[in-house]
């Protein structure tokens, strides 16, 4: 694991619009000299559009259902407004974003997860000559959680589980860190304690047996896809002010063991 990679931030979408320090701690890495990748997600903002629009949300495994009439939605909330939001507080905080998501410039490959999901993608290659070329521009990325299956005449874009696209996108570029801001104070056991470390053989019985539920499934796999490869994760609670400028003692570290 080299330390000089990159710093992946995924800021979850329940955490979004929070009273917390995330953008402007963003903005402070990237002054430091650490520029930081950020991925984010966006579910809750894709939800209410949907309710306006009369438009049912279903989950199936902490992933959403998503047909024809939901696509054209989080494709304008993830690639649009939510990810423009957050470029747009990044850059009020001093530093220099730019959003795309993982069908600009093809950066993630996919192939439909599941029939019954719909139009949902599962990362099969990453391609992050954009991100990094942007990142070595000294500009933050910023990217939604949208991709694309290749096609004969035209990409299909896919909704990808954004947890999903940062573990995929911070073993592609080789991260030092993985962190992942949520509305939980960490990974909890069974009865309801933080767990501070965790092996991917404990996070797995965790899932087996119901501990590890819900929308907190796809994050705990990708945290342990990105720890396969050698990326040092963390999950912690982005409603916390200052959370990303504590590199230690705080929520979830996953371990290799």
């Amino acid at each position: 694991m080299s330390q000089a990679g990159p710093l992946v931030i995924k800021i979850g979408g329940s955490t979004l619009g929070a009273a917390d320090t995330t953008f402007r701690d963003v903005a402070a890495l990237a002054k430091a000299g650490h520029g930081p990748i950020v991925v984010h997600g966006g579910g809750a903002e894709a939800s209410r559009w949907l309710e306006s629009m009369q438009i049912e949300s279903r989950f199936e495994r902490g992933l959403r259902v998503t047909d024809e009439r939901v696509l054209p939605v989080v494709v304008a909330v993830f690639a649009g407004l939510v990810n423009k939001r957050i470029v747009a507080a990044i850059n009020a905080a001093g530093a220099s974003a730019v959003g795309l998501c993982g069908a600009d410039g093809r950066t993630l490959e996919c192939r439909l997860a599941d029939p019954e999901l719909g139009f949902v993608g599962e990362p099969v290659a990453a391609h992050p000559e954009a991100v990094l070329a942007l990142h070595a521009a000294g500009i933050i990325p910023v990217v939604g959680p949208i991709g694309f299956v290749p096609g004969e005449e035209t990409d299909q874009l896919v909704n990808i589980n954004a947890d999903t696209v940062a573990g995929n996108l911070a073993a592609a570029v080789g991260a030092s860190r993985l962190v992942f801001l949520t509305d939980v104070e960490g990974v909890r056991g069974p009865g309801g304690e933080v767990i501070p470390r965790l092996t991917g053989e404990a996070a797995r019985a965790l899932i087996a047996d119901g501990t590890i539920a819900g929308g907190m499934i796809p994050k705990v796999e990708a945290c342990l896809h990105a720890l396969a490869l050698g990326v040092e994760v963390q999950i912690v609670d982005g409603r916390n002010s200052g959370m990303l400028l504590a590199s230690t003692g705080a929520g979830t570290t996953f371990v290799a063991g």
